[in-house]
């Protein structure tokens, strides 16, 4: 018999596969595999919030839209704020420990800019998930200028430890490993 949790997580994996952005599943179960190369011990909120962080993308209809704001931050905060509204709905009708569902959707919201220990933590597996898989599929969905200045952005918000995981990454595209290389540098602002 399933318990709440593994409920909880197969409807966020049903949410997710249902993404219009194809790599959307792929990148959620990748961060929670960076988490745990992170945090082995990574307890169950913290497991919940990294596969579950991006879903606010997997819901076309409410998602939040980049189109829709000026400030890049600005976005990414509103982005992690409707993914937290939508996780605690996910996480109240698997009948989840209250502790587990405030944790869960805090840990949701702050995903993007960190602030505490476990925030910085699912912060890292996220972004290192990016340069990992995501980017190669985000520059030919969005062009090389966007690429770069995501790019840019993901490398300055990783940790030391994370930044020291991502200088071993390469891509089959060349470009994107020299896009990589520079900004490690420094080279690419």
């Amino acid at each position: 018999m399933m318990d709440s949790i593994d409920r909880a997580k197969q409807r966020i994996r049903l949410i997710i596969e249902g993404s219009r952005v194809p790599e959307d599943l792929h990148h959620a179960d990748n961060t929670l595999q960076w988490l745990l190369h992170l945090e082995p011990g990574a307890d169950e909120a913290l497991q919940i919030a990294a596969l579950a962080h991006d879903i606010d993308r997997a819901i076309h209809e409410i998602k939040v839209k980049r189109t829709d704001f000026d400030d890049y931050d600005a976005f990414k905060t509103a982005h992690a704020r409707n993914g937290a509204k939508i996780l605690r709905s996910i996480l109240n009708a698997c009948a989840l420990e209250q502790d587990i569902v405030e944790e869960a959707c805090r840990l949701v919201t702050s995903h993007e800019v960190g602030g505490d220990p476990r925030s910085n933590l699912l912060k890292d597996a996220d972004s290192i998930s990016f340069f990992d898989i995501n980017l190669p599929l985000y520059h030919e969905r969005e062009g090389w200028p966007e690429a770069k200045r995501r790019s840019i952005w993901g490398y300055r918000r990783l940790s030391l430890r994370a930044k020291e995981i991502v200088k071993n990454i390469t891509y089959q595209d060349e470009t994107l490993t020299g896009l990589l290389r520079e900004i490690i540098d420094g080279r690419a602002c």
